[in-house]
């Protein structure tokens, strides 16, 4: 492919209108969210619309006649369901006068894990065309959630501003499993982490369901649990009932579900994501308060499945420094904001050169808070 040869930008409507094969090969493998066919359920389902404040806007690179870049994009009404909150900016936009909304948005709807999100090997003529669709429409701002170092890298030397965030990720340090983990610990913390999971056990068995195994009996408690917390948390939750109902039919062995259950009947349960190295946690429920249970199964069995299956990492989500002694460390994550007019970007820049210093304090202080036997 000849440099001098232009680049086609285009946006389509929906991830339905996208070719299936041609995006699965950009995004690759290793990442379940970015695939087709999670993306497409997402829309499909009517959790990620233009009715929900999320329309699809998927954006593709063609240059030499190839697909050779894109990226999952959203035009967006509100800055709900997307873990980098930007609230603040738009108040102050809007004080002076401007319309923050709708802003453009590349990002996973309702899911802050860390990934890849400039698909394919042209990662600048992506970020030109998300560019050139912010200018062109007027908008207040483009923002790409949750990428990867390098995009950031590449982001940054074209002048958007990087933003940094926290979480909290196990990552396997050649443990072998989980007896090897809890070794790595300090004796006080041992102790303790084996006394949560004996008591969030007791009277209780667990089954690990994943892709076909997972019955509909199965999904609907999950979806019970779901919608307890979801109500709690934000309201209203994110995915609907037909996310659910049509999860394991179009998303197979990606999925992979741990219940707890009294007496044979499901009172807990927690659904994960496989990636090829990553097991990502991302929902969580319960009909019964039982101490400790949330640790066992979102953070504990996570562990535990992950080592046991080759995977090295756990993303268990947003937030949570009660993650730190469950063995999961405080780890960077990082935004990209596009911010045409120089005065609103100006005064950004300044906010986030003290947020960036302020988080680089807060993870030094919050690693001295992890599980982990003192070396020396």
């Amino acid at each position: 492919m000849a440099d001098r040869d232009p680049a086609e930008i285009r946006i389509a409507d929906s991830m339905l209108a996208i070719d299936p094969v041609e995006w699965d090969r950009l995004a690759g493998s290793a990442d379940p969210f970015l695939s087709h066919a999670f993306l497409a359920a997402l829309e499909s389902s009517g959790s990620a619309t233009g009715q929900t404040g999320w329309t699809p806007l998927p954006l593709t690179v063609s240059q030499g006649g190839a697909v050779v870049g894109a990226a999952p994009a959203y035009l967006k009404t509100h800055s709900q369901g997307e873990y980098i909150f930007d609230h603040a900016w738009a108040d102050a936009w809007e004080r002076a006068g401007g319309n923050y909304y709708p802003k453009l948005l590349i990002a996973v709807p309702f899911t802050p894990v860390v990934g890849p999100r400039l698909l394919g090997q042209a990662p600048e003529l992506v970020l030109a065309g998300a560019e050139a669709l912010t200018t062109q429409n007027q908008l207040s701002s483009a923002h790409i959630n949750f990428l990867i170092e390098a995009e950031a890298d590449i982001a940054e030397r074209r002048g958007w501003l990087v933003r940094h965030g926290i979480q909290y990720h196990f990552v396997d340090r050649g443990y072998g499993d989980f007896e090897g983990f809890l070794a790595a610990c300090s004796s006080r913390k041992r102790k303790t982490i084996r006394k949560e999971r004996a008591a969030a056990r007791e009277g209780l068995t667990f089954r690990h369901l994943r892709g076909a195994e997972i019955g509909a009996a199965d999904m609907d408690a999950m979806w019970r649990f779901y919608q307890d917390t979801g109500s709690r948390k934000w309201g209203r939750p994110y995915l609907t009932r037909d996310f659910f109902g049509s999860a394991v039919a179009r998303l197979g062995d990606q999925l992979l579900l741990f219940l707890a259950e009294r007496d044979g009947h499901p009172i807990a349960g927690a659904l994960n994501w496989v990636g090829s190295d990553t097991l990502y946690g991302r929902y969580w429920g319960c009909s019964e308060d039982v101490p400790f249970l949330h640790f066992e199964l979102c953070y504990y069995q996570a562990i535990d499945w992950a080592l046991a299956n080759g995977r090295t990492t756990v993303q268990a989500g947003a937030q949570g420094e009660h993650k730190l002694a469950r063995g999961y460390e405080p780890v960077t994550t990082l935004s990209a904001h596009f911010l045409p007019d120089p005065g609103f970007r100006s005064a950004v820049a300044d906010f986030l050169v003290r947020e960036r210093t302020a988080v680089a304090n807060e993870i030094a202080a919050l690693r001295e808070e992890l599980p982990f036997r003192k070396e020396g």
